[in-house]
């Protein structure tokens, strides 16, 4: 085999109030191409996944090309980075032999990121819960819509998480705690409408909103039409809402209520994770 193609998809993450270990995959997709023995023109965040990959395969490296679709907008925290890690790795497992379970994978993408919550979702699939290196994951019913606001303004996460704050109050860790709890219970049981009011967040959001001063009112503005709740996707500038009704809607109100250049994508989950093609065995 000379070349393989991964595509992998999106994903949102936090949902609020679950930092760094809530995501979710959505049907929006990167495509990751690599042949082996191409030209090496490659992007540093290739050359680091590709150095990181050899390493803990243990296999000789290989001369490879690597072209990636770009169909997810790049830095509003819809996790595109995760897709060219992840995928990347993918397609590298399998170049060389296919050494490295799936878990294994995801493991090396979430260091490579520096955080889990884009990774899991978009190796797996589906609604992920990380704890550590530990996945569970849970599919998403097709009733289930994601309704992403996109703005133009770009936000690196680097940047985003230097202004997190270093404390927080107790109660605003415990108000987090339960509220983060009440959307696993919510996503893993299916019953999704008692994951409405669990979506506040008092830990990144707030601060956040430094750099996307719209968040508060488009997130009221999607409450206002019925969305189950409204969030800040990874580290933004995408702004999600789910909701089980009237996803156009919502969309339209989310719009008007940021006031600022953007787009509104309407898309359900996706539960297959990043797949290979050619390649039917899950690992």
């Amino acid at each position: 085999m000379n070349q393989v193609i991964v595509r992998v998809p999106a994903s949102t993450s936090n949902f609020g109030p679950g930092f760094d270990c809530l995501g979710a995959a959505l049907r929006i997709y990167n495509e990751v191409t690599v042949t082996r023995g191409a030209p090496e023109i490659l992007s540093p965040i290739a050359r680091e996944t590709a150095r990181i990959f050899f390493k803990a395969a243990r296999v000789r490296p290989i001369s490879f090309g690597c072209a990636i679709s770009d169909k997810i907008p790049r830095r509003r925290g819809l996790g595109s980075s995760a897709t060219v890690r992840g995928g990347l790795l993918l397609a590298l497992n399998t170049l060389t032999g296919g050494s490295l379970s799936r878990q294994r994978i995801f493991e090396l993408c979430a260091d490579l990121e520096g955080h889990p919550d884009n990774a899991a979702p978009a190796i797996f699939g589906g609604f992920t819960i990380v704890r550590g290196k530990s996945v569970q994951r849970f599919d998403i019913s097709s009733r289930l819509r994601f309704v992403i606001l996109v703005p133009e303004l770009e936000i690196e996460t680097p940047a985003a998480r230097r202004i997190l704050p270093s404390r927080i109050k107790f109660s605003d860790a415990v108000r987090n705690s339960g509220n983060a709890a009440t959307i696993a219970s919510a996503f893993a049981s299916g019953d999704y409408e008692k994951a409405r009011g669990g979506f506040e967040d008092y830990l990144h959001q707030p601060t956040r909103t430094r750099l996307i001063r719209f968040l508060p009112r488009v997130i009221s503005a999607a409450e206002k039409q019925h969305a189950l709740g409204a969030f800040l996707s990874g580290s933004g500038s995408a702004i999600a809402a789910v909701t089980l009704e009237h996803p156009e809607k919502i969309g339209r109100a989310m719009l008007k209520a940021s006031g600022v250049n953007a787009k509104v994508l309407i898309v359900r989950a996706d539960n297959r994770g990043a797949s290979v093609r050619g390649d039917r065995k899950r690992r």
